[in-house]
């Protein structure tokens, strides 16, 4: 899933050696909290990891967010997955109650906290019929129109109107409640990059990323499949510097934030990867149809300068972020 990588990311900017930053961590289960304290055993001082186990309980923030000390709270935890069953049971709640819940319990019991940044995503930015429309252009200040009554038209829809119903709830608690803290919002289209070596197995790969495990392992050599309309992608490590960016920069409160690296065809991943990578036998020849995408003039445009000035950040080639995605699948044994 994208936010198990984003935030093993985020974790590991904020604890580099020279950050002076401390962090208290949550996970779901004892089982992943272990690699992560193992990962950074050495900086143990400054790293705290508590179990909370279901994020869509009422309540389930409570206690970590007593923490004293608090300033600033990253809520990065979203389901991402497309295999469900009930979606407002598997997507929508989890997405939603757990925002509203850990925005109430710090509003409840977390007076030093400052503001919150909440992981979106290019769902809670697009609209379906203006993807296709060279002439509409993508901002920060873009809403997907989707509502609760779209739940169950399709899996891609049900994803997106858990993320746009989400956030929309953060917005709209900060409006009603008018907390001590603010509240930034990140937006990732897809995301690309390497793999941190603390993630425990291949199945913790990001959805995104998926597509170049598919293309290294052998899954693509009849044809490789084409992108389809959402044709922008971001490297996960500009996308965690996003979130460290809006908690140290002051302009960044109260506004939304569009982490657009670039342009991008699956075709465009797999030329970085003949170039870079020959001798993966998985590849598929270079005379392999696919991995198409549609043309400038059958394809909306983005505008992302406010998110790159406010934060200041150079976004990565994709090329750089292929590299480093597939050096990183290899070292997990593909």
């Amino acid at each position: 899933m994208t936010k198990i990588l984003l935030t093993a990311h985020i974790l590991d900017q904020l604890l580099r050696p020279n950050s002076s930053h401390s962090v208290v961590t949550t996970v779901r289960s004892e089982e992943k909290a272990a690699p992560i304290r193992n990962a950074y055993k050495d900086r143990s001082d400054r790293l705290q990891v508590v179990v909370v186990g279901d994020i869509s309980k009422e309540g389930a923030f409570d206690e970590v967010v007593k923490t004293p000390g608090l300033e600033v709270v990253m809520h990065t935890a979203s389901p991402f997955h497309y295999k469900w069953t009930d979606p407002q049971k598997e997507l929508v709640d989890p997405a939603v109650i757990g925002t509203t819940s850990i925005l109430k319990a710090i509003h409840r019991s977390a007076p030093t906290v400052k503001r919150v940044i909440v992981t979106s995503s290019f769902a809670s930015v697009l609209d379906v019929a203006h993807l296709s429309n060279a002439s509409h252009t993508f901002t920060e200040a873009s809403w997907n129109p989707n509502t609760i009554e779209d739940l169950h038209e399709s899996p891609i829809t049900a994803y997106r109107v858990s993320k746009t119903l989400a956030e929309r709830a953060a917005w709209d608690f900060v409006r009603q409640h008018s907390p001590t803290f603010d509240l930034a919002t990140i937006c990732p289209p897809v995301v690309l990059g390497p793999v941190l070596h603390h993630l425990a197995s291949l199945e913790s790969i990001n959805t995104s990323n998926e597509r170049i495990v598919a293309l290294v392992s052998g899954k693509c050599k009849e044809g490789i499949p084409d992108t389809g309309l959402i044709t922008v992608w971001v490297d996960v490590r500009d996308t965690a510097l996003a979130h460290v960016r809006a908690m140290e920069v002051e302009e960044a409160g109260g506004k939304r934030h569009l982490t657009i690296g670039g342009r991008f065809k699956n075709r465009d991943i797999a030329d970085v990867a003949w170039k870079r990578f020959p001798d993966l036998k998985g590849l598929p020849d270079k005379t392999v149809k696919g991995g198409e995408a549609p043309s400038e003039n059958e394809n909306f445009k983005y505008n992302n300068d406010e998110t790159t000035n406010r934060l200041g950040i150079k976004w990565r080639s994709l090329d750089d972020s292929v590299t480093d995605a597939i050096k990183s699948l290899r070292e997990h044994g593909i």
